[in-house]
């Protein structure tokens, strides 16, 4: 959107001349009333269907009596499709939880000498300590029905052992530090016994000059129980469970960690007392049904606005002999109902995988959640779209339209020399630094500092161990600070503010000739919320 002031005035001027000055300059040019009637009629019914198609509900309904069908059905999606997020939301906060949680239950009976302290990861530093951990996994293993408070069951695996243990070793290593020689073969061996849920005694010997690592696999079978409280059938889960001893840094040090992956089926013959299992399958279904509804009309609409964007354009080439800017095409797309399209879609995908869900076909909660979630995000940004019809509400989405180009074109030079940041800070202050040890991570500590966040802490936790990197770290993150928080985010700051005061300033200037004697009497309905182009059509009709 063009920001108001001259310049705007005087290109809406520029058009309005072009076409409502057609039928003066024209058409003397025609020979014969009868063809010049004709004309005038084309051009009046161009000028009504152009401002009846940038009209707002309200002012259709006063011009034609048209019920706001296509608004009302937004209300209405707004609600249920809140609703359901709301509910599934419920759901997948349960299943999530039950995730977590037998994942911390398992590092406890599992990993010995295990503390919930994300900042103290667990180590082993002796082969005593070695065999110790492997000894004590595989005990809690076959002891689970006796010491676990969870209800968990055995899963064989496919050579029939239920837990496999295994080592992972350099096919060839020699290692005298003495000397300062070694003979390494890189390629990689395994090694693997099984274990059955019997008494087990250990014979398994570990190459620790040439280690790579130890696992331990198994698989537990459980039941989410919780979901009851949801009115939900309960689901049958199966947790594929690793514990690592890792030693592949071969710096006497082997960290230990535990990695779950859960799955979902469904429970063979669930009996649940006094359980309605069709009352949400059916609510998933008419919200299904009203996006589909919302998916016709907002796609009649775009389609609409295509045919008379044609109409458009050919009057301007056959009866002006010019073409129409690309601007002023796209103005007739609407880009609100394009992004209610796209919310319809994503809900309605998102419906059907639910209501798999619910009958127990599907357990994709990840996706349906991803679905869900920004459909609703869509449907209510979609909101801003009502509040724009009115002229003290319409600041927002106003100063955001005239901001944007010039911000992404300063967001793109502002990036150049965040990313120069970010690998510099990757390659120097890695490994010196827990906040720069991945680009991921050093992205976003660069992006706490320019917010403010951690400052000191990022500061202060940097190695002294290297005096020459310690040194580099101050000029860097000082360097960086001063010019993202004091240069580049006070610009783009007073880029959006230029925005907004420009607007203020267009508006009060128009209201205060609106009240002039001299002003046009249309003038004032010219001004709206709008594009440059429905100003235009509301300035020909009047």
């Amino acid at each position: 959107m063009a920001a108001p002031g001259g310049g705007q005035d005087r290109e809406t001027d520029r058009l309005l001349t072009c076409v409502a000055g057609y039928g003066s300059g024209d058409h003397g040019d025609l020979q014969g009333s009868l063809l010049q009637q004709q004309l005038q009629r084309e051009e009046e019914e161009l000028r009504r269907k152009l401002k009846y198609f940038f009209m707002s509900p309200c002012d259709k309904y006063h011009a034609k009596g048209r019920k706001p069908f296509k608004l009302g059905l937004q209300l209405l999606k707004i609600l249920i499709v809140t609703v359901q997020l709301v509910l599934f939301g419920l759901s997948n906060q349960m299943v999530v939880m039950f995730k977590d949680e037998n994942a911390e239950t398992f590092r406890h009976l599992f990993l010995r000498g295990y503390q919930d302290d994300p900042d103290t990861p667990l180590a082993l530093h002796t082969r005593g300590d070695v065999y110790g951990q492997i000894s004590y996994a595989v005990e809690q293993y076959l002891a689970l029905a006796e010491i676990a408070v969870g209800r968990y069951a055995y899963v064989p695996g496919v050579d029939g052992n239920a837990l496999s243990l295994c080592q992972h070793y350099y096919k060839k290593g020699s290692i005298d530090p003495v000397n300062d020689t070694f003979d390494i073969d890189p390629r990689v061996s395994t090694d693997c016994v099984g274990v059955n849920p019997a008494p087990y005694h250990g014979n398994f010997t570990l190459k620790f000059h040439k280690l790579i690592n130890v696992t331990i696999d198994f698989q537990l079978k459980a039941i989410n129980l919780q979901t009851i409280i949801n009115n939900e059938i309960p689901d049958c889960y199966t947790f594929s469970i690793k514990i690592l001893l890792d030693n592949h840094a071969h710096s006497g040090r082997v960290k230990v960690s535990l990695h779950n992956q859960a799955s979902i089926k469904e429970c063979k013959d669930p009996n649940v007392s006094g359980h309605g299992s069709y009352a949400r399958e059916a609510f998933d279904v008419a919200v299904a049904v009203v996006c589909v509804l919302s998916l016709a009309l907002c796609g009649r609409s775009v389609l609409r606005g295509v045919v008379l964007q044609h109409e458009y354009v050919q009057f301007f080439k056959q009866r002006l002999g010019r073409g129409v800017c690309w601007g002023d095409r796209m103005e007739f797309i609407n880009g609100w109902y394009l992004l209610l399209i796209v919310s319809d879609v994503l809900t309605i995908i998102g419906s059907f995988i639910k209501i798999g869900i619910e009958s127990k076909d599907n357990s994709s909660y990840d996706l349906c959640a991803i679905l869900l979630g920004s459909s609703t995000l869509l449907v209510w940004v979609g909101v801003i779209r009502y509040l724009s019809f009115f002229q003290k509400y319409n600041i927002l989405i106003v100063t955001l339209r005239a901001a944007f180009p010039n911000v992404i074109r300063f967001c793109c030079c502002a990036a150049a020399i965040y990313m120069g940041y970010c690998f510099c800070g990757w390659i120097v202050l890695g490994p010196y630094h827990v906040k720069f040890r991945s680009l991921s991570t050093v992205s976003e500590c660069l992006f706490s500092l320019i917010n403010g966040d951690d400052m000191f802490v990022t500061f202060s936790e940097m190695e002294h161990s290297s005096t020459l990197v310690w040194v580099f770290s101050q000029l860097y993150l000082y360097t960086f600070i001063s010019l993202f928080i004091y240069m580049v985010l006070s610009l783009f700051i007073a880029l959006i503010t230029g925005a907004y005061d420009t607007i203020m300033v267009g508006r009060a200037g128009r209201a205060e000739g609106a009240r002039s004697p001299a002003a046009p009497p249309c003038l004032d309905q010219t001004e709206g919320t709008g594009s440059l182009l429905q100003r235009r059509v509301k300035g020909i009709v009047c």
